[in-house]
C-alpha cells in the first residue's frame, strides 16, 4: 500500500512542477489589466471596469461574510460604492504573477486612500486575483481580498 502511495505521489510530480514563471509579456498584461481596472474605478467608469471582469466572476471581499457571485453583482456593488466614494487611488505592491496555460494568478499587497461619505480613509491588505485568457484578453474571474491593520 505504501509503495502504491509513493508511486501515485511521484506520478504527480510533473504536474506539480509544471507551473512556470510567467513570461514577461503575460505578467505585464495582467499587471496592466489590474492598473486599468483601478484606473476605471478612480475615474468612476464602471462600464470600462466591467470590460476586465469575467461573466463568472466571484469574490471574497475584505468584509464579506459570503462569496459574491457573478459579473452583474460585482458591477452593481462597485456602482453603489462609487456613489459613496470619491478620490479613491489604489497602488499594487510586490506583485507576483504565475501563469499556467490560459489561467493566471497574481498575488500582491495593496494600499489605497480616498473619501467615503466625506470622510478620508486609507486601507491596506493582501490579495489574490485569478485571471483567465479568453479571446486573447486576460479577464479577472476571481478576487480574494484581506485587509490588514
Amino acid at each position: 500500500m505504501r509503495s502504491l502511495f509513493v508511486c501515485a505521489f511521484v506520478a504527480t510530480l510533473p504536474a506539480l512542477s509544471s507551473a512556470q514563471p510567467s513570461t514577461a509579456k503575460d505578467a505585464a498584461e495582467i499587471k496592466a489589466a489590474m492598473v486599468a481596472m483601478w484606473d476605471a474605478i478612480e475615474r468612476g467608469d464602471i462600464d470600462r471596469y466591467a470590460t476586465y471582469v469575467h461573466p463568472d466572476f466571484t469574490s471574497f471581499g475584505e468584509n464579506d461574510t459570503y462569496i459574491t457571485e457573478g459579473k452583474d453583482a460585482e458591477v452593481r456593488n462597485y456602482r453603489a460604492y462609487l456613489q459613496r466614494a470619491s478620490g479613491v487611488h489604489t497602488d499594487m505592491h510586490q506583485p507576483v504573477v504565475t501563469v499556467r496555460g490560459d489561467t493566471a494568478w497574481v498575488t500582491y499587497y495593496w494600499t489605497d486612500a480616498g473619501t467615503i461619505e466625506g470622510k478620508r480613509f486609507t486601507s491596506r491588505g493582501k490579495s489574490t486575483r485569478i485571471f483567465v485568457r479568453e479571446s486573447g484578453r486576460w479577464l479577472c474571474i476571481h478576487g480574494h481580498y484581506t485587509a490588514v491593520p
